[in-house]
């Protein structure tokens, strides 16, 4: 069974959807993905995403990629932004641990201040 990848955030009639290509990323892949972000004004909203790896333990966070995204530049289609990326992975992937996950967050950096987050495992081997 394939898993997917599909992270939701929804702030009013604003609605972030970031959905990897694939989830499961063999060695020598590339994980990438698109986010989608819906509304009338989101371009008004939003002042940009962050798209985080984490590597996470029952004790310790480490951020081990990071991608900020400015929707101003990107394309869109009607009234969806649509923002490719990709991350390619590195030694700092690899669990140490069978107890570490990988988590892929986005972050979306309202500018009213208000940050609104959503995140979902990532398999690495």
């Amino acid at each position: 069974m394939v898993r997917q990848f599909t992270s939701t955030i929804e702030y009013g009639s604003m609605t972030v959807n970031t959905n990897v290509d694939g989830p499961n990323i063999a060695f020598g892949e590339t994980l990438s993905g698109t986010v989608y972000i819906d509304g009338d004004e989101s371009d008004e909203l939003v002042d940009y995403i962050e798209i985080e790896l984490l590597k996470r333990s029952e004790t310790d966070e480490v951020i081990i990629a990071k991608q900020s995204i400015e929707i101003m530049s990107d394309i869109k289609s009607k009234e969806t932004w649509m923002i490719s990326f990709e991350m390619v992975p590195d030694e700092r992937w690899e669990n140490e641990t069978e107890v570490q996950t990988l988590i892929l967050k986005t972050t979306v950096h309202l500018k009213s201040g208000i940050d609104i987050q959503d995140e979902d495992e990532i398999t690495y081997a």
